[in-house]
């Protein structure tokens, strides 16, 4: 199906000269990351870039050397003075002169011979690498090459740094980087020539090769031509990708779904609160997408607490009225119950036929749930992914709901949609996400925002203390319970490790038992679910008034009485983590406290980031600050660094770029929705380049 024209970019890298099974691993640890099942592709090897170059051109001699610059000389081998045998620590050193002075090259774990042969006592030779002055003194440390005069006139005077990885040699790399180039394809142009000409830039070949082969340092800057070309094909790629599904989704025209407001009416009588206004707000935007005929795909960003899943229950609610079903998806059976459980009442005062369907349901109630959902006679599912596996039916599923949607990709939204006959989705997160990642993630979703609070709650106090106060806070929480306080407990891991130097779970619940009694629980990851929940339990009923805990709480625990939240060594988490923990407390009308517990000395990012957890509850600021604070961490999953999904365009250098990247995929759909055009057909090859081979094969399924 892949356009021949491709194919000798989608080779396996062991198709290149020198690049065996051995070195194609390595090279699929450090392009694909894990353990790859397959080789990388040399596509995946072109789209590998430089973060920097070496520059060999500058020969100052050994005196005029700047401290850590990368320099070549000329030098005459003077003397050898190896380690003393048996001493590891002490390196082998080579001193060697020009006519401005001595410099030291030195060697750890050094093999005599091959040095004596290298660089023979009395002969002149060329090495390069950094030089650093100690005491002093200057000296090399493993240079980079060593070669005689012959040699050196064929070294490259600039050469690319690449982010390497263990078993892979620069030398190695760059042998296959240049095989890659040479077969490299003369591709048809897919970007607008009038943004090509207004931002300097050349083609996808000759852009590839500058970056490959840089001259000057500014070939490499992330905002110069080369760099920004790439980033663009790369935003294109994800922007195209999101609006060809939305396409799709839609394409399959939906029902109009309009009910009689009976159900709806019913859950706010039963409410004891009112609903906010951007509640009511998301709320009507849902009922006008359900109204209109289209599919629905929206995205529902709320802070913790702010009223997403009453949003949820209404659009269900919606849709039950016209006669159809509802499933509400959670990312863990812990989230799935806590749902279940806040809705039950809310739905038996509306007459809405609902049940739980997670990896728990088993035998006899697995298959009644189940044949419920196929004939009609339940309305609501509320469940984790087991809600879209194979064998589960629906008769009319008309809306899914899913919570927590950065754990769900468009592979499984796909999956979802099609139980249905075009089933209406409403996604929602708790975690508010930079306008930037909205775009990058969501780009096929419109998008209703819950920065209100509900009527009642109480700010939180939120201050830090350093960790030689600890016995302070265990006194202070002590106090608290002795009136009716409960108190979250959150370490940052279950069990001592000798590489980390931070409190676990299980110590601080034995340390705080024997300071406290039989008030402090426990609750981590590597529970069974039924020992999470049955500790859960007996926090919610009041038997513990501590939760000694792991981040397995920062997501759909609900304890409105908890009113004080510890987190310890608070230096090691994100903004976004630290954010969600903190809204577990303050959910009811009491005021609420939260203590960072932190070890100095903090470093500059770790301290601005406790300093925005002071000043502000604000979630979808604090977003923005995890952002600019990371540079660009993932902040919808797990990996700490790199733009999500991303491996080239950083949005603190291009995110000027995503905005016309939005507009240009938008027209491009608009006005060549099967990409059959000569661009189109170009840009399907970019498709292919970048990984959102999921867009294609929608247009070829449609």
């Amino acid at each position: 199906m892949r356009p021949e024209i491709l194919n000798p970019l989608f080779r396996p890298v062991t198709s290149l000269t020198g690049v065996g099974p051995k070195i194609g691993e390595a090279m699929g640890r450090l392009l694909l990351g894990g353990d790859a099942p397959e080789p990388p592709r040399v596509a995946d090897l072109l789209l590998h870039i430089p973060v920097g170059l070496i520059d060999r051109r500058n020969q100052p001699g050994i005196a005029l050397s700047p401290e850590g610059a990368i320099v070549t000389l000329e030098v005459r081998i003077d003397r050898h003075l190896p380690a003393p045998r048996g001493n590891k620590r002490i390196p082998y050193r080579v001193m060697a002169h020009d006519d401005t002075g001595e410099i030291a090259l030195v060697f750890f774990r050094a093999e005599q011979t091959f040095l004596e042969r290298t660089m023979p006592v009395g002969e002149t030779r060329f090495v390069s690498g950094k030089v650093e002055w100690f005491n002093g003194r200057p000296q090399m440390v493993h240079p980079d090459h060593i070669v005689d005069r012959e040699a050196f006139e064929q070294l490259p005077m600039v050469e690319p740094v690449y982010p390497m990885t263990a078993g892979l040699a620069r030398k190695t790399l760059g042998r296959a980087m240049r095989g890659a180039l040479d077969s490299l394809p003369d591709l048809p142009e897919w970007q607008d020539p009038t943004l090509m000409s207004r931002q300097r830039w050349t083609g996808f070949k000759p852009t590839l090769e500058t970056v490959h082969a840089p001259t000057t340092p500014a070939e490499l800057a992330p905002e110069g031509p080369a760099i920004s070309r790439l980033a663009y094909d790369e935003f294109l790629a994800n922007q195209l990708a999101l609006m060809l599904t939305r396409a799709n989704l839609r394409r399959a025209t939906g029902r109009a779904r309009i009910g009689d407001g009976r159900m709806r009416r019913a859950i706010t009588a039963a409410l004891p609160f009112t609903l906010t206004g951007s509640q009511q707000a998301a709320i009507a935007d849902i009922e006008k997408d359900l109204a209109s005929g289209e599919r629905m795909l929206r995205l529902l960003q709320g802070d913790v607490g702010s009223g997403k899943t009453m949003v949820g229950l209404m659009a269900a609610a919606t849709v039950i009225e016209a006669g159809s079903q509802a499933a509400l998806m959670a990312p863990t059976e812990l989230l799935a119950r806590q749902h279940a459980k806040t809705l039950q009442p809310l739905a038996d005062a509306a007459g809405i036929r609902m049940a739980i369907l997670t990896g728990r349901e088993k035998g006899r109630e697995r298959a009644e749930i189940l044949a419920g959902l196929d004939d009609g006679s339940i309305d609501l599912v509320v469940g984790t992914h087991a809600v879209f596996q194979a064998g589960v039916e629906f008769r009319d599923l008309a809306l899914a709901i899913v919570d927590e949607q950065h754990r769900f990709g468009v592979h499984q939204r796909l999956a979802l949609s099609a139980k249905g006959a075009a089933t209406d989705i409403l996604v929602m997160t708790a975690t508010p996400i930079p306008r930037t990642l909205v775009l990058t993630a969501f780009g096929d979703m419109d998008v209703s925002k819950l920065p209100d609070k509900p009527a009642g709650r109480q700010p939180i106090e939120t201050r830090t203390v350093p960790l030689e106060r600890l016995d302070q806070v265990v006194e202070r929480i002590r106090a608290a319970i002795a009136e009716g306080a409960k108190a979250y407990w959150v370490c940052p891991l279950v069990e001592e490790s000798e590489e980390v130097d931070a409190a676990a779970a299980q110590d601080r619940f034995v340390d705080l038992q024997q300071a406290l009694g039989p008030v402090v629980g426990l609750v981590h990851g590597r529970m069974k679910a039924a020992e999470k929940d049955e500790a859960m339990q007996r926090f919610q009923r009041g038997e513990t008034r501590i939760l000694v805990a792991t981040t397995v709480i920062e997501v759909g625990v609900d304890v409105p009485d908890a009113t004080i939240m510890v987190i310890e060594h608070a230096e090691r988490f994100g903004l976004a983590q630290l954010h969600q923990l903190r809204g577990r407390v303050g959910r009811g009308s009491r005021a609420s406290t939260c203590l960072l517990l932190y070890k100095g000395p903090l470093g500059e990012v770790a301290h601005d980031r406790l300093a925005i957890m002071r000043d502000t509850e604000d979630g979808f600021r604090i977003a923005e600050e995890d952002l600019r604070l990371r540079g660009e961490g993932e902040l919808l999953g797990t990996r700490q660094s790199g733009t999500p999904g991303f491996k080239i365009a950083r949005f603190e250098h291009h995110a000027n770029l995503l905005e016309i990247a939005r507009d240009d995929a938008r027209l491009i759909v608009e006005k060549d929705p099967a990409l059959q055009s000569p661009r189109g057909k170009a840009l399907q090859l970019l498709l292919y380049l970048f990984g959102r081979d999921e867009a294609i094969k929608l247009l070829r399924a449609g």
